[in-house]
């Protein structure tokens, strides 16, 4: 099970952070992922880490404005977002994927979906 929040509204520039509590994993090989999807626009992979090893994963697209961490002893991966821009604005997803690092982030890099999914949150930036 995988619990997001932290969505809402914020100003050009401005910074939220989303939190997603994972639970029910039989084991710590997996990694978690955020996505995203802008209305009329295919779903994006944005960033993504294992649980593990801690290996990170970030699109070009946020490379450099988003940081993905995890609290191991929380079970919860944050994604901080700075430097929002009113093209950020769409629904974010947390995702898991079992398995390695290169395993999770190939399957993001082209593109496909994780396996575990949580319910979206909405993140609007406001110009």
């Amino acid at each position: 099970q995988l619990q997001p929040c932290g969505g809402g509204l914020v100003q050009d520039g401005g910074s939220l952070r989303l939190s997603c509590t994972a639970s029910g994993f039989p084991d710590d090989n997996y990694a978690i992922g955020w996505f995203r999807q802008a209305p009329g626009k295919e779903r994006e992979g944005l960033s993504c880490i294992h649980i593990t090893d801690g290996n990170t994963y970030y699109a070009d697209s946020v490379k450099g404005r988003f940081t993905i961490s995890v609290d191991n002893a929380r079970n919860t991966v944050y994604l901080q977002m700075n430097s929002l821009k009113p093209e950020d604005t769409a629904v974010y997803y947390c995702a898991g994927q079992r398995g390695s690092s290169l395993f999770a982030m190939g399957t993001m890099q082209i593109n496909l979906e994780f396996d575990y999914w949580g319910q979206g949150t909405r993140v609007t930036v406001s110009s």
